[in-house]
């Protein structure tokens, strides 16, 4: 079973960033914090989808030099195209199914 969310400390080990650099991309609305309900002192958590991003983000800025503003525009550039990648599939399969009922031999 997956974990549903991760906190702040846990993405710093995890991806071995600084925790400024969490909550730059949180600021930017890369990731997306939130807070549990019921902890004291609240903590900044992330789900599962913020993994990615901040992994990206974490090669972009210091393997390629990207500084934040172009990681924002890059994974905004990338989500969109896999946005258009899914309506683009979907479009494609409508067509098909509309080919084969077209194509179909009559039942005369």
């Amino acid at each position: 079973m997956t974990k549903r969310h991760y906190t702040l400390r846990e993405i710093v080990e995890m991806f071995e960033v600084e925790e400024r650099f969490v909550t730059e991309l949180a600021d930017e609305q890369i990731v997306c914090a939130f807070f549990e309900e019921g902890e004291a002192p609240p903590v900044p958590c992330f789900r599962e989808a913020d993994l990615e991003r901040v992994r990206l983000a974490k090669l972009l800025t210091e393997e390629m030099n990207v500084n934040m503003a172009g990681v924002e525009v890059i994974l905004r550039m990338r989500q969109n195209m896999f946005e258009m990648r899914r309506q683009f599939d979907a479009i494609l399969e409508d067509l098909k199914g509309r080919m084969a009922r077209h194509l179909k031999p009559s039942d005369r």
